[in-house]
């Protein structure tokens, strides 16, 4: 068989050579008088999502109960975690696109911050620098916000915390930076007792958690809408943070330049990213 196969090339070939094969004598003559000629080109495969590289970046997606996030750690030994709000104009920053591109690359991730009013203001608590810009709240009202116990995110040196705002306020805490938001998502370990397992509330939600050195915050913005019981539950079971906070729904966004995204959004109020120390 090997011997007949090998005749029927070579009768092939003397048959393109004579002319008696236009079609094929013309792609052999292509052949021979291009020899640098690179192959027909192929189709690109689709792209496919990756996790970041080693390096690229505090965030990473993440799978839950079925659910996507995308979440970024950070060690505070090495990274510097701080609010954003006004620009060096005193007007706020609005986007992390405007932001990413007033901090340059040394911003390693950035998303929105606490909830705010309709000219961009805080409507709790906001620290920046050791300076407090706005007080705290202690209001009852409808919203989110006023779903107590509420609570305070805040980084002093390299050390944070997330605690109620009553726990806050009796510690008489000096932060270098800090956010008021609502509801607390975990307290001590505990779901906030008002929210339920898996509540008809669904949004693309966007919060954050410290673990207990307190060198170790953990932000997290959800891919799809979710329940508050289960992003809940994100912080608390699959990465050890025994306080949470919530930081806004509707408006959650990132901007993580080790995955390539930077979200638009309307305009935001507060943000809080890491930079390098």
């Amino acid at each position: 068989m090997l011997r007949s196969a090998q005749g029927c090339r070579l009768v092939l070939l003397l048959a393109a050579l004579a002319g008696t094969g236009p079609a094929a004598a013309e792609t052999l003559a292509r052949t021979a008088t291009s020899p640098q000629a690179a192959p027909a080109p192929q189709a690109a495969p689709a792209p496919q999502a990756a996790p970041a590289a080693a390096g690229s970046g505090p965030c990473r997606a993440v799978q839950a109960e079925g659910e996507a996030y995308t979440v970024c750690v950070v060690d505070l030994k090495r990274q510097r975690v701080r609010l954003f709000w006004l620009g060096t104009d005193g007007l706020p920053y609005s986007s992390l696109t405007n932001l990413a591109e007033k901090q340059g690359p040394r911003l390693s991730f950035a998303m929105n911050a606490g909830m705010y009013d309709k000219g961009q203001a805080p409507v709790g608590l906001y620290v920046e620098e050791g300076r407090e810009m706005k007080g705290v709240s202690t209001a009852n009202g409808p919203g989110n916000f006023h779903l107590k116990p509420n609570g305070i995110f805040y980084v002093k040196g390299d050390r944070a915390g997330v605690v109620d705002t009553g726990r806050y306020l009796k510690a008489r805490i000096k932060p270098d930076f800090a956010t008021q938001s609502g509801p607390m998502l975990v307290i001590d370990g505990q779901i906030h007792p008002k929210i339920s397992s898996d509540g008809p509330s669904q949004k693309i939600r966007n919060g954050v958690g410290v673990r207990d050195d307190g060198r170790t915050a953990v932000f997290a913005i959800s891919e799809r809408p979710v329940s508050f019981g289960a992003f809940a539950r994100l912080f608390r079971d699959d990465f050890g943070c025994r306080n949470a906070l919530f930081l806004d729904g509707s408006v959650s966004s990132l901007y993580a330049p080790g995955l390539n995204r930077s979200d638009l959004s309307r305009p935001l109020g507060p943000m809080v990213g890491a930079v390098a120390r």
